[in-house]
């Protein structure tokens, strides 16, 4: 004779075998609000690029040399522990010799998928993110532990 004990132990050992392993999210939602922490660059050139092609822009393919500024202005606002105006890093991109540049500074989205959906309901990030000319691209987050915002995101695009 089984005991309910047993019966009961028997019972839940068989729903935990069957219950489904659990699978990594996709990087568009992990958090980036840690120091390990570290944007998909692909995953967002792809949602971003997907996003233009269903609105008639071409696709953007990311430039070392864009990528390396966008790390680099993500690092200097959480350092400052505030947004960048868009206008100074544009101007300062442009210097570099790139044309029709454009630029979304934000802090605050803990995941991609946050940034690209905040992006994408704000006129001028949107429009960084749909500019007609653009056909290259950095994006990059920085951590800053201290701050209100915790993550702050610099995307550029230019041509």
């Amino acid at each position: 004779m089984v005991g309910p004990a047993t019966l009961a132990a028997a019972l839940l050992g068989g729903c935990a075998a069957q219950a489904p392993s659990s699978t990594a999210l996709p990087s568009i939602y992990l958090p980036l609000a840690s120091n390990s922490a570290h944007i998909d660059v692909e995953a967002a050139r792809d949602m971003i690029s997907s996003y233009r092609r269903n609105r008639g822009a071409p696709p953007l393919t990311v430039d070392p040399e864009l990528q390396r500024l966008a790390e680099a202005e993500a690092a200097a606002m959480a350092l400052a522990d505030r947004p960048s105006r868009a206008q100074t890093v544009k101007a300062a991109v442009e210097r570099l010799g790139y044309a029709n540049v454009n630029a979304n500074l934000s802090a605050g989205y803990h995941t991609l998928a946050e940034a690209f959906s905040g992006w994408r309901e704000s006129p001028p990030h949107d429009a960084t993110m749909l500019a007609p000319g653009a056909t290259r691209m950095g994006i990059a987050t920085a951590f800053a532990p201290g701050s209100k915002y915790k993550v702050y995101w610099a995307l550029l695009t230019a041509k």
